[in-house]
């Protein structure tokens, strides 16, 4: 199926349909533009900045940093250029100028690619008071003053406001200057609106009363999600439409999407807004939305949003990151493929220790491109995420904090060193899934029979499954099965609700009664004899011959002092079952080992999910990297050569920023498999700009990095 048949067609089993012009239907002979930026500047000004900050400072920044294109504050809420749109509020400072054509026709100058931004969440009195059914209505009825600035009435992002209103000034930019594509920030509303004009569209979608979408349990919430991801769907074809009939290669972008298959077949170019840490997010979070966006995506370019400030809930948006922060998060969307965006909040400066950093990042950036314009990403494992899951799954005790299944399967993967991509549940055809090995699936709750299907298809084709605890337990819109829908597949069937939570509970590891060893997967723990449990497990009941290297200790107390002892220190009830299957081989674990693994960062689970793994896959690695610290490590192709990016993660700042300063790993011998067919030319260290002494035998070149500070990336020149 072409690309065009697809869009044209359901993209979601039934739920979302596609429709409209296909992309490219009304391009010109011109060459797009999508791909040629690498280097991506945003200045997002402020309403004062308009005769107070000097743009050509910007315009000679954006040089320095060899920034290929720019995005830049045109309006919505505030309009930085003499608009004509009635209602659409010009800076109070603008005056007779037009800094937005100002700064289009600099970066114009030196040939690069403009977009400009807009921001239609926010508005004001006069349009409150014009328009009150655009303003955005809570639970109790009531229109919603703005969060953060009580001056301002928050806009309904699925009525008039945008449709009408913001089509306008889409189009007036547009006429005005013509430029690359509108991206547009906070666009598809915030929370649940029950203004009249979505009480009325959505009761004439489904004939459901919207307040009742409230429940996440209802049939109304997932009629909701359906109908709001159908309204923005129509959105973005209005604005694209709007644009494109100005200048045909122009694009609207999206500041998100709540689907990212729609995102994905609907997208020539998309950015991704996760700008920085906050809390205890890991620094390979960048690299995580990266690799969520390319499973729909494809190679189509995406950028990466940074951001110079801190991203805390206490919105300190003049503030400055410290270097090491800003280097580790940039590198590791680069490793993963994004193209650097930096943005910058208000045309004035106050802290300038920002400046020199992204001018350094930048400029390595610009001097090795040619090794960072990917074709194809090499890893032969992937991770299947799930938005279904994520939407319809949840709300009994043992499906809390769902989402950090995968989190720890994630970060279990990363300490494993084992490069992986990822797979999103609705794209499991052949093409999507043939390129790995392996597929893991970290608690993917909700699949339909179709998907299962496919599923099953992809092991008789060869592939290797790992799953974990309640996967395939329930049906897409959430329901619960009374088995397994890969009961076949895993070999076992479910039995009763989850047992849990768990208390001082164990499992037993055991060697092979007959020969004495142990198992591969319990490599590194022959002297454990038993580790801790998880938190929730499940009752299942195998119906085929299963080994026992994993086997359960029942809870018991763990107080007084004096009664903590195992009632039951042995039973013959497996908490790992492992098969093998054709030339494929099944892994599944019926206990949240990936969730109670972020939880507590217990080693023993590290260990046995990455020898999991590892005994699944049952093939070498793409890439072996032996040293100390924790590394990312993504394996890329590009036309001519092939790169390996080795990011060090490797800080006592990773689990809560921001890093103070970035901390050297030693040496790290490395291993790459070359792809069939081609030969080795030079072998370059990129960071430390150093050819590498290498050696090549049976397909695979050998190397040793010396250190690495934050980021190192191994090029391989390829011949064929």
């Amino acid at each position: 199926m072409d690309r065009r048949e697809f869009i044209k067609t359901s993209v979601m089993a039934g739920a979302f349909t596609v429709v409209g012009p296909a992309r490219g239907e009304n391009r010109t002979a011109a060459e797009p533009w999508f791909d040629r930026p690498m280097r991506w500047a945003q200045l997002v000004l402020v309403e004062n900045d308009p005769g107070r900050f000097d743009p050509d400072f910007w315009l000679d920044y954006f040089k320095r940093v060899h920034a290929d294109a720019a995005c830049l504050s045109a309006g919505g809420v505030v309009a930085y250029y003499p608009t004509e749109v009635p209602l659409h509020h010009r800076s109070a400072w603008l005056g007779e100028s037009d800094p937005f054509g100002y700064l289009v026709r600099g970066c114009r100058k030196m040939d690069m690619v403009v977009i400009a931004r807009t921001d239609p969440h926010a508005t004001w009195d006069n349009v409150q008071q014009t328009h009150p059914d655009w303003i955005a209505v809570d639970a109790e009825g009531k229109q919603r003053r703005h969060w953060s600035n009580p001056d301002l009435w928050v806009t309904c992002g699925l009525g008039p406001y945008n449709f009408d209103f913001m089509t306008q000034v889409h189009e007036e930019i547009m006429r005005h200057y013509e430029i690359d594509g509108i991206f547009s920030n906070r666009w598809a509303g915030h929370g649940l609106c029950l203004c009249e004009h979505c009480l009325r569209n959505f009761k004439a979608f489904c004939g459901l009363n919207l307040a009742q979408a409230r429940d996440r349990q209802t049939p109304a919430y997932r009629k909701y999600v359906e109908w709001r991801i159908n309204r923005l769907r129509e959105l973005w074809f209005l604005w694209d439409q709007t644009i494109r009939g100005v200048k045909s290669t122009s694009r609207f972008i999206p500041n998100g999407f709540p689907d990212r298959v729609v995102t994905g077949a609907l997208s020539d170019i998309f950015f991704t807004d996760h700008q920085a840490r906050s809390g205890v997010i890991p620094p390979w979070s960048n690299g995580k939305r990266a690799k969520e966006l390319r499973a729909t995506m494809g190679m189509k370019p995406l950028g990466g949003i940074f951001s110079i400030g801190l991203e805390e809930p206490y919105r300190w948006k003049d503030s400055v990151q410290t270097e090491a922060e800003i280097r580790t998060w940039v590198a590791d969307g680069t490793a993963n493929n994004m193209r650097p965006w930096f943005v910058k909040f208000s045309g004035t400066i106050y802290d300038r220790r920002w400046l020199p950093v992204v001018e350094k990042i930048y400029a390595w950036h610009y001097r090795h491109e040619r090794y960072l314009r990917n074709t194809a990403p090499l890893a032969n494992v992937a991770m299947l995420y799930s938005e279904q899951t994520d939407r319809f799954y949840g709300g009994k005790p043992w499906q809390q904090r769902h989402r950090d299944h995968g989190l720890g399967m994630y970060h279990a993967l990363i300490e494993a060193r084992v490069p992986f991509e990822m797979v999103n549940d609705r794209l499991l055809d052949a093409k999507h899934l043939d390129p790995f090995k392996l597929l893991i699936l970290p608690n993917i709750a909700a699949l339909s029979d179709a998907q299962c299907t496919q599923l099953k298809a992809y092991v008789r084709r060869g592939g290797s499954l790992v799953a974990t605890f309640e996967t395939s337990l329930y049906d897409e819109q959430g329901t619960q099965r009374p088995d397994f829908g890969l009961a076949d597949l895993l070999g076992v069937s479910y039995r009763n609700a989850p047992v849990g939570p768990i208390k001082n509970g164990y499992l037993r590891l055991k060697p092979n009664p007959e020969t004495e060893r142990f198992h591969p997967v319990l490599a590194g723990l022959e002297d454990a004899y038993r580790i801790i449990n998880g938190i929730w497990r499940l009752r299942v009941h195998p119906t085929i011959p299963f080994p026992s290297p994993v086997t359960l200790i029942p809870s018991y107390p763990d107080l007084p002092m004096e009664h903590v002892y195992p009632r039951q220190p042995e039973t013959d009830i497996r908490e790992l079952y492992l098969r093998d299957t054709g030339t494929g081989r099944i892994a599944y674990l019926p206990w949240d080992i990936d969730r109670t693994f972020w939880s507590i960062m217990n080693r023993d689970h590290g260990r046995l999910l990455a020898n999991v793994i590892r005994w699944a896959l049952g093939e070498p690695p793409v890439v072996d990297v032996k040293g100390p610290g924790i590394l990312d490590i993504t394996v890329w192709r590009q036309k001519q050569s092939m790169t390996v990016h080795l990011v060090n993660l490797t800080n006592p700042m990773m689990m809560k920023g921001p890093m103070r300063e970035l901390i050297s790993v030693g040496e790290q011998q490395v291993r790459i498999q070359i792809p069939p067919e081609t030969r080795v030319g030079k072998v370059s260290l990129l960071v430390s700009e150093q050819t590498a002494d290498h050696s090549v035998a049976n397909g695979y070149v050998t190397l040793s990095v010396p250190s690495i500070l934050d980021h190192e990336v191994v090029a391989i020149d390829l011949r064929s």
